[in-house]
């Protein structure tokens, strides 16, 4: 919410030194968040000045300048007078615009003066003349988009006096803060808001400009006006209160007044004439939307209603709408006129031909208009207010405001005998505050005092509840044992409706005093809370993995299908997915199944920025629909209602799988060019190491036999296992995969299931006691069939060997000369070691021995002579 700060010294006691930083200061003590300062970002000198004449010029280039002189005020005391005796200071100005005459008053932007952009003005020759200043338009003055010509003070009813301050004239010297405001305090998206809130922080006297007598605002009778909701959303029909004044005579090509568009355009909203800026300035004003039509077009009185499935509206940005039941309407007797409370309807608009205005404004169901907005992608500043809660008590206001400005500034006259309105019962519930219950809750011992206090400078009414009127139990809720120590009954302000228990009071009393007040005491834990074994899991993998220098890349889980179907099964065929009905990217429309298509564009994006050599890796989700199951619900619980057991039960049902991976990309370099030391590439085994560093962070012993998959080199893809379970697969990325996502060179890849890697690691080991006795090394070379894995006779070497054999390291696999056709010699490096002594090498060779005796008797494997 921008606020300009003469606009808030309306409504509250500003100091005259007040800086935007002192405003911004008490407004973050009470609880805003501080955006921005905002100006106009121009400095002087700018005055007005009077066009004494011009000289049309045509130029060679098809235009013509106008050279100007110009009155811009009296000469300096210092500077001499002409010989002409006159005592004003004439300047000569190039100007390219056509629309001002002779005696014309402007606004003369003089050298030394900065316009927005920032556009330092000074002397300077063009078309043949020194011009000494510029004449300047509305926009380079940054007050509105308009750039047809220079700015006539005449059109803005003004008539200075040559030499005046045109930055004081125009607004231009006021200045706006910005504050975010939260969704639960839409009262504060107006200026009556904001200025309450510097008066809560301050102490300074605020006046409420919502404060009219009943009589005032109380409209004619005559016009129809009615509501017919028949399908309310949650029981709440769409319109509580309407109300309908008549405005004749307006005349809408008066100019809006320089101090509302300064304020508007400080404000963010653009002066879009006379009538529009009206409504807009009472809804920033007092935070109640407020619409006009033009009485003359409108057919009948108004009714409020649900639309009618498929109906249409063009609303005021020309585009046709459809419509939905849900939808609320504002009509009369030729159709939609107006989506209620988002935007109005083009047929019915306020033109430069309007003469007679009807003026409205309402309270609106928010939960219709937040409904609308979203649906038709149209938040409008009015749905912004709506959605959030407006003060019931405001439309009978801000319709009279609304009607008052168009009398004083656009030449209108209030019929006080024609209007309507719709009267709804504003009914605000009391709350039941123990006396205890804001201390205990907040932390801080606040007195009573204090506590009443708080509550009435926010406007709620406060009544003492004593012990015999909580033991008489004249209210339901809470119980009457509640209050048996006293407290009080609290009756909210109309603004504010997001005070509904005592816990939002609560809130409400340690903001007024302060919430530096509250002490910073970090809570004691209970026992037995902390992350779960498999949230300290996926921590230890991921970290395992940056230790070892592999960089963490999540990405977006929205995929193509080529590439889900690719990388998401061993086969590369099409298999069920997850289709976003709204996607971020039209080309990426489905929920991964697998990490590796979004590490590869991470990857591509890298190299494409000269990054060559990565080592990438994520930990993330992955979305594993099961062929031909269906997902997804048709019934969406209500808001504002906990869900209960069977039907959070029933929403974790229509999801699918959601298994958590863990995949790493390498490609380029392992280690960059050195002195006495060529560069080294990546290559398999780099994949392989990633496979261990993943499974010893997990807690686990992996196999990796040679496999399939349709997105990696035959003959370079690993099947890893554990347990005889599979989880996930090792290689080198096709030639053709890796040239489609524009990545040079070999790229290797890993992807696991980590969860599954967690729940098969169970129990993590505990490893014995290192021995201090020396190891006994030894290698066997074994020949076996070319289609035997080498883990399975990794794995039978191990078993046979038994508990001697500590370590175990595949060193060679030749297949050549010197072997039968179909053969291969597997070489492996052997460690033994004995806990409590020294081993011998008949030991160490008998155990040997053992090991390939169990791969003879599984694989006929021989030892190699």
């Amino acid at each position: 919410m921008r606020v300009p700060l003469s606009w808030l010294r309306e409504y509250v006691e500003l100091p005259e030194d007040v800086t935007t930083d002192d405003v911004f200061a008490a407004l973050v003590s009470v609880g805003f968040e501080e955006e921005e300062a905002i100006g106009f970002e121009l400095s002087g000198p700018v005055v007005v000045g009077q066009v004494l004449s011009f000289v049309p010029e045509p130029q060679s280039n098809g235009k013509t300048i106008r050279w100007c002189q110009v009155d811009v005020g009296p000469l300096p005391a210092a500077e001499p007078v002409e010989a002409s005796g006159t005592a004003r200071d004439i300047r000569g100005i190039v100007c390219g615009a056509s629309n001002f005459f002779e005696g014309d008053k402007v606004v003369v932007s003089l050298p030394g003066a900065v316009l927005p952009g920032p556009f330092p003005i000074s002397a300077r020759k063009t078309y043949g003349h020194v011009s000494d200043g510029m004449i300047a338009s509305a926009r380079e003055l940054g007050l509105g988009e308009e750039h047809d010509g220079i700015l006539r003070l005449s059109e803005l009813g003004l008539d200075p006096e040559p030499g005046t301050d045109a930055i004081a004239l125009l607004g231009l010297d006021d200045v706006a803060v910005d504050v975010n405001v939260t969704p639960d305090r839409g009262y504060a998206l107006s200026i009556r808001g904001i200025a309450r809130e510097y008066a809560h922080a301050t102490g300074a006297a605020f006046r409420d400009p919502a404060e009219r007598e009943w009589d005032d605002v109380q409209p004619g009778i005559g016009f129809p006006v009615a509501v017919d909701d028949s399908a309310p959303i949650r029981g709440r029909v769409g319109a509580s209160e309407f109300v309908a004044r008549v405005v004749r005579g307006v005349d809408p090509s008066r100019p809006t007044p320089p101090w509302m568009v300064a304020r508007l355009t400080l404000a963010g909203v653009r002066s879009l004439g006379i009538l529009i800026d009206i409504t807009n300035y009472v809804m920033l004003e007092l935070g109640n939307p407020v619409h006009g039509y033009d009485l003359d077009l409108l057919q009948g009185g108004i009714t409020v209603r649900r639309a009618d499935e498929g109906e249409k509206l063009t609303t005021l940005d020309g585009k046709e709408r459809t419509l939905s039941a849900e939808d609320l309407l504002i009509t009369d007797d030729s159709g939609p006129i107006g989506l209620a409370g988002v935007m109005g309807g083009g047929t019915t608009e306020m033109t430069e031909a309007t003469r007679n205005v009807l003026v409205e404004a309402a309270t609106f169901d928010p939960v219709t208009i937040a409904r609308s907005a979203r649906r038709h992608k149209l938040p409008s500043e009015a749905s912004r207010r709506f959605e959030r809660g407006v003060d019931p008590l405001l439309p009978f206001v801000a319709a009279r405001r609304v009607a008052d400005l168009m009398v004083s500034l656009a030449g209108g006259t209030l019929d006080t005998e024609l209007g309507g309105a719709l009267y709804g019962e504003v009914f605000l519930p009391e709350i039941v505050l123990p006396r205890g219950f804001v201390p205990a809750l907040i932390g801080v011992d606040y007195t009573d005092a204090e506590i009443t206090g708080a509550l009435e400078t926010i406007g709620c009414e406060v009544t003492d509840v004593d012990q015999a009127f909580a033991e008489a139990a004249v209210f339901d809720e809470p119980e009457p044992a509640d209050i048996a120590g006293g407290g009080w009954l609290v009756i909210p302000p109309s603004w504010r409706p997001d005070l509904t228990d005592r816990w939002t009071l609560a809130e409400e009393v340690a903001r007024i005093h302060g919430l530096d007040r509250i002490p910073s005491i970090l809570p004691t834990p209970p026992s037995g809370r902390g992350l779960t074994p498999l949230q300290r899991g996926r921590r230890r993998v991921a970290n395992a993995l940056a230790a070892a220098g592999y960089i963490e890349t999540p990405s977006f889980p929205f995929v193509a299908a080529q590439a889900n179907d690719l990388h998401g099964s061993a086969s590369g065929e099409a298999g069920p997915g997850i289709r976003l009905a709204n996607p971020i990217d039209a080309q990426s429309p489905f929920l991964r199944r697998s990490l590796v298509p979004g590490l590869l564009q991470v990857a591509h994006r890298n190299i494409s920025r000269g990054f060559t050599d990565l080592a990438l890796f994520e930990t993330g989700v992955v979305f594993t629909p099961e062929p031909g199951a269906v997902y997804g619900t048709a019934t969406v619980p209500p808001l504002g209602v906990r869900p209960d057991d069977e039907t959070l039960a029933a929403l974790d049902a229509a999801l699918p799988p959601q298994p958590r991976h863990v995949a790493v990309v390498l490609t380029g370099g392992r280690d960059a060019k050195q002195p006495g030391r060529a560069a080294a590439a990546v290559d398999l085994s780099d994949a392989l190491s990633a496979v261990q560093v993943i499974a010893a962070a997990a807690g686990i012993r992996v196999d990796i036999a040679q496999g399939q998959r349709a997105a990696l080199h035959p003959g370079r893809t690993g099947i890893v296992s554990t347990g005889g379970v599979e989880i996930g697969y090792v290689g080198e990325v096709l030639p053709a995969v890796s040239a489609a996502a524009d990545l040079p060179g070999r790229v290797y890849v890993v992807e696991l299931d980590l969860d599954e890697a967690l729940r098969l690691a169970g129990t993590p080991d505990v490893e014995a006691s290192l021995s201090s006795y020396p190891a006994a090394t030894q290698d066997v070379s074994l020949v076996v069939g070319a289609d035997v894995v080498a883990g399975d006779v990794a794995r039978a070497l191990r078993d046979g060997a038994g508990e001697l054999l500590e370590s175990l390291r595949l060193v060679d696999d030749y297949r050549g000369e010197g072997l039968v056709p179909g053969t291969k010699s597997l070489t492996f490096a052997l460690r033994f070691r004995a806990p409590d002594r020294t081993l011998t090498a008949a030991e160490a060779t008998d155990a040997k021995l053992a090991g390939v005796g169990v791969a003879a008797q599984r694989y006929a494997a021989t030892i190699r002579e």
